[in-house]
């Protein structure tokens, strides 16, 4: 019941854009203002991995964010991709049903962001932050989860109101820098102090 509003509803299929493979490194970096933000259902799944491998490197799966959202699948309804105005795949955000699992064995659930993924040669141009407000504005907001990350304290909290502030005595499954453990909600009071993070269980 948490997710389902983010799971894909029985829809008359859209006509899928025309997407070309993934372009080389260009020569200026391309304008933000011109990308094309669709949903990521709408990509073709070896492209999302040929992003994410050039973003993050073929050793990505070995990472504990994967091992927070293992077995899970990300959320159609706030995962999106960017296309640069030549409908070039430019980059990818995926969120994920995860849970902080508290001393007690409550399920907490919140909502993963990430990974957001971008082409080496685009980063720094504005398609991360597009692409992070467009999962962050698509959430319900009649019940809004917490938002929980692994990233940039300072990019992500000027920028988004993620923070460290409250994850301090949180878990995950592997190695991690707490630092970099950061939540965003509006009510930090429904946080627990402690807990494991993990994938959701529903």
């Amino acid at each position: 019941m948490h997710f389902s509003q983010y799971k894909p509803r029985r829809l008359p299929p859209a006509p899928r854009p025309a997407i070309g493979a993934l372009p080389p490194p260009p020569a200026t970096k391309a304008c933000p203002a011109l990308a094309n933000l669709i949903p990521l259902a709408d990509i073709d799944p070896a492209l999302i991995e040929e992003v994410l491998d050039a973003a993050f490197g073929p050793d990505r799966f070995a990472r504990t964010a994967y091992k927070v959202r293992e077995g899970t699948e990300w959320l159609p309804g706030l995962s999106f991709a960017a296309l640069d105005e030549g409908d070039h795949l430019a980059g990818t955000i995926q969120c994920w049903p995860v849970a902080l699992t508290d001393a007690a064995g409550r399920r907490h659930p919140m909502i993963m962001v990430g990974p957001v993924a971008v082409l080496p040669g685009l980063q720094g141009t504005g398609f991360g932050k597009a692409l992070v407000t467009a999962s962050l504005t698509a959430i319900d907001p009649r019940a809004p989860l917490p938002q929980v990350m692994i990233g940039d304290a300072d990019y992500y909290g000027r920028f988004f109101g993620f923070s460290a502030a409250n994850t301090g005595g949180w878990r995950l499954p592997g190695p991690w820098d707490p630092a970099r453990l950061l939540v965003r909600t509006a009510n930090p009071a429904i946080l627990p102090t402690e807990g494991m993070l993990g994938p959701w269980r529903g």
